[in-house]
This record gives structure tokens, sequence and C-alpha cells, in this order.
């Protein structure tokens, strides 16, 4: 608590009065971990079964729940690896919730690193519509793809853009758009000692310039109907109530509604921004009324008006002939059907299955045009890691499966090949029965295929 700037304190105090007291004990407290179930990989209450952890349910989001970080690891278990849950803390589970997307729809995740809101979304989606998870920063979009992957997403499209270069390609598109906007910080300070040695009262004005800017950008991409969260980690009203009071007064066609799930939380301060009172319907998500980190939740809907002509959809690089051939072949041999239909698209010889009826990507960074299902070399395909996280057991013809706690599952996960009598080809090693990644079999072994960035210290 000493640590904490002079000018910060001086802000909460004049923010909270009688409130600030109870509000700065809580940096005296050690904060609140979560997890959330990955309902793409398992049900809710199958994943409560095998868990082996000591979970309390949080209210506001159905799959979350917070855990005892001292005695339990989840980052350390296998079943994270598996990704069968995300690692999330309790309030920033907040905005997916509210966000409410729908299996079908199409949906954009602006500012998605590294991946939490992205899975959120996707789990809701069920694997239907298409998600849009975009990051400008090149060495966040690293997570952003990796928790995609181990999620087990395959309805995603990934990009690198500033949000400029979006609104027109994607005008009038989605459904749904969160924005989880770059922001000061303030309700991470307890835990994020780096974002708090960072803050000055400068910083939050940069911050909600910043903000303003990406809701200038992501209002055209919203169809009629549609809605938008808004959403940040601090507690600055400047940020806050003051950016989305000087959006509203500029879009009329944007309204605010209730954040679902609004019991659990504070209303939003209008006052404190002189902001219009419908800000109110903002919810504010404070460590000292709740189980979680400090946040802001609004949600906008677009009443009318369709801020640009929709585009037509794009074309993607096509898929010659050798790169189909020693796919297919691949699936003949490997897979229990055809469980991937496309269209699909090459970028080199990477093959990916790419969504229906995108707009054109040409131009935009595009990091990930779809699922990527490997590399499609002249005489054999090498399946990726994406894929092996995305089949289910009974999509294969060869698999091995190791329990929690065996060597050779470890082993596997450290990188070693392993003695094996299974028949030769690509077989998918798996958990209790979940993807864990690639082997290939040959001449009496599993060689390892799990991927280098991901391998497991040596005990």
């Amino acid at each position: 608590m000493d640590r904490l700037p002079e000018a910060y304190r001086n802000q909460m105090e004049d923010l909270l009065g009688e409130e600030y007291p109870a509000f700065i004990r809580t940096y005296e407290e050690e904060p609140l971990r979560g997890l959330r179930v990955n309902t793409l990989k398992l049900p809710l209450e199958e994943g409560r079964r095998r868990f082996p952890f000591r979970l309390e349910p949080i209210p506001w989001c159905p799959t979350g729940f917070i855990y005892e970080h001292g005695p339990d690891r989840p980052g350390k278990h296998v079943y994270h690896a598996a990704g069968l849950y995300y690692i999330q803390d309790p309030s920033a589970m907040a905005p997916a919730e509210a966000l409410d997307p729908q299996p079908g729809e199409t949906v954009l995740d602006l500012c998605a690193a590294p991946g939490g809101k992205s899975t959120q979304i996707a789990a809701k989606m069920k694997g239907r519509g298409v998600l849009v998870a975009n990051e400008i920063s090149r060495d966040r979009r690293k997570a952003l793809v990796e928790n995609l992957e181990r999620c087990g997403v395959q309805n995603a499209v990934i990009l690198g853009e500033d949000p400029r270069h979006l609104s027109t390609r994607f005008a009038g598109w989605f459904d749904r758009i969160l924005i989880d906007a770059p922001c000061s910080g303030e309700g991470m300070f307890r835990k994020d000692p780096e974002t708090r040695d960072r803050w000055s009262p400068r910083s939050t004005e940069a911050a909600a310039d910043l903000q303003l800017s990406i809701l200038e950008e992501a209002a055209p991409m919203l169809r009629p109907g549609g809605r938008l969260v808004y959403s940040t980690c601090t507690f600055n009203p400047r940020e806050n109530e003051g950016v989305l009071h000087r959006f509203l007064e500029r879009h009329p066609h944007f309204v605010p509604r209730e954040v679902p799930g609004s019991g659990h939380f504070t209303p939003a301060r209008p006052e404190w921004a002189e902001a219009d009172p419908s800000l109110k319907k903002a919810a504010r998500l404070w460590p000292h009324h709740l189980r979680g980190e400090g946040h802001f939740v609004a949600v906008l809907e677009k009443t009318e008006g369709e801020e640009g002509a929709r585009q037509k959809p794009g074309k993607l690089p096509p898929v010659h002939g050798d790169a189909q051939r020693v796919f297919r072949s691949f699936v003949d041999d490997t897979l229990t059907g055809d469980f991937f239909h496309g269209p699909f698209t090459l970028f080199g010889d990477h093959l990916y299955q790419v969504p229906e009826n995108l707009p054109s990507l040409k131009g935009l960074v595009v990091e990930r045009p779809g699922l990527y299902l490997g590399q499609a070399k002249r005489k054999h395909f090498a399946p990726s890691h994406a894929l092996a996280l995305a089949l289910t057991p009974d999509q294969v013809r060869r698999r091995i499966d190791f329990t929690p706690g065996e060597e050779n599952l470890y082993r596997y996960l450290r990188g070693e090949a392993l003695p094996t009598d299974g028949e030769k080809g690509w077989t998918l090693v798996t958990v209790d029965g979940f993807s864990l990644g690639w082997g290939k079999v040959s001449g009496g072994l599993l060689k390892n295929h799990y991927p280098k960035r991901l391998r497991w210290e040596p005990k």
C-alpha cells in the first residue's frame, strides 16, 4: 500500500469519501485467483467433478470459479495444457458475460490479447459463427494465438490491425463488439506492480483519448440493433464515464443498456465525469464490494443507422492440387471422417480452414485467417498443434491416452520419444481422453511433435 502513488491515493479518497478506508484496505489482501471451465472441451458439471481443485462459484459467470492459489496450482496441471480451463481474474469474466454472444453470430473482440475474453466468447458461440480477434501488438498476439489454439477454438480469425484499418472493411458486419480497452490499469495495481509504477495523471488522459478513438472506429462496424460492450480495468472516471459521455454526444444512436448481472455490481458514477445520467446503467466492480479486482463494464445498443455499406465476401489465396492431395491423404489415413470441409486457403504452404463470407483480408495484418490445419509439404502433410487441440479422440484412428501422474505423460510433455507397439502413422496423444498434441509412430517409437515452445521443463 505504501508504494501506491500519492496522486492516485488522493484521487481515490476524493472519489470514494467514506468508502475509501474499506477500499484501501484491499491492498493489504492477497489477490484472488479464478478459472473458467472451457465448455468447448467438456460440460460444466464434468469439469467441476474432474478438476482436483477447491472451486467456489463466481456469481456473475456460470462457468467461472475462484480457486485457492496456495494449495492448488491449476496453471501447472496437465489439464491446463489440454485447454480444459482458462485462468482468469473473476472480474475480467464480466465483460464477455455482458456481451452475451450467441452461436452463429459475427463477433469482434477488438483488443483481444492475451485471449481470456476471446476464449470465453468462443465457448459461448459453441463453434458456430465467426469470431474476429484483433490485437495490434505483435508480441501480445503470440499469447492470443496460443490461448485460442489451446482452447480448441475453430471459428476464429486473428488479425493484428489498427482499428482504423478495420472500420471500412467490416462496416456493418458485426452483431456484437467487445472493446476491452487499453487503460491506466488502476484496477490491477494489487496484482501488477509494473502497471502501478507506470501510472500518472497524464497517463489517464492519454488512455482516455486512445479509448475514444477506438470507440469511434468500432461504431461503424456494428450493425443496427447490435451490442457493443466497453470495458476497462481502471477506476478512473476520465477513462470510463468520461470517455463514454464524449462518445455518446457524437453518436446519439448508441444507447446505454443495463449490464447483465448488474445486481452483483455497483452502478457507474456519471456525476464523477459530468456525464449523462443514463450511464448509471453501466457497472463498476470494486474490490471492497466483491471478490475480484477493479473493472468497469458498459453495454451500448446501436439503435439505428448503418455507417457504411456491407462488404462483399473477399477472395483468399487458392489451394493448389498438391496441397489438396497431401491433406486428403492425411485425412484418409489419420481421421475417422471428413470433418473439415473448407473453404480452405494457403498462406505459403500453411493450410487453413476459413469461415465463409469473410470480407477481403487483403492488405490487413493476418495472423490466422481461420483454423490452422498444418503444413502442406510437397510429399506429405504435417498437422498443426491447433488441429490436435481441435480434435476429439473419436475423430482419429490412432491415439495414445495417459492419465495425470503417469511418467510417460510427462516424458511426452518434455518432448521425449516414447516406446510403443502402436500402429505406424500420426497419433493423437490425450490425457483422460482430452487432446494434448501429436506424435508419429515409426519403428516402435512415438516420435514427439509436442511444440518446443510449450514443452515442460525437466523435473
